[in-house]
């Protein structure tokens, strides 16, 4: 029962989106899949690397996300790069197409995970590219959180 502890079974990060970009508001998606598809997930077989999502006649999508095609999968598998829907209420979609006509703002995809219920999730935010000082502040700030820590462990 130590998996009941843990909130998601399965997560998959882009962690190169933190590193690029400030988060301004985050959502949490549903993502319209197949059946290989889901399964490939489950068994973590996807990634998030130079992933994006645009929005298009009112619908959220999801562009070059990489699911591995499912090993067992026969003819009915699925094309690994193929563009995939994501699911907001109206509400969302209407805010995002808002803050999108904005110059330097773009959709980022941040984690895919797979829920309580057994359903795929897509965590995606709305983000502003850093500048490179940007970067370079948020590289100095996790080497001195890392020597912090390594200090505080000596003792």
């Amino acid at each position: 029962m130590a998996d009941m502890k843990t909130k998601h079974k399965v997560l998959i990060k882009n962690r190169r989106a933190q590193f690029d970009y400030i988060f301004l508001n985050k959502f949490t998606a549903g993502i319209v899949l197949t059946g290989t598809e889901i399964k490939s997930i489950r068994n973590g077989k996807a990634s998030l690397v130079d992933t994006f999502c645009f929005i298009n006649l009112h619908e959220v999508w999801v562009k070059n996300m990489y699911i591995a095609p499912y090993f067992y999968g026969s003819y009915g598998n699925h094309e690994p790069r193929r563009d995939r829907k994501l699911l907001l209420t109206k509400k969302e979609i209407r805010k995002l197409e808002q803050e999108i006509k904005n110059p330097g703002l773009t959709i980022v995809p941040l984690s895919l995970y797979i829920n309580e219920k057994n359903f795929a999730k897509v965590d995606i935010a709305l983000a502003r590219g850093k500048k490179v000082y940007d970067k370079r502040q948020s590289l100095k700030e996790q080497s001195d959180k890392r020597e912090m820590e390594r200090s505080f462990k000596k003792y």
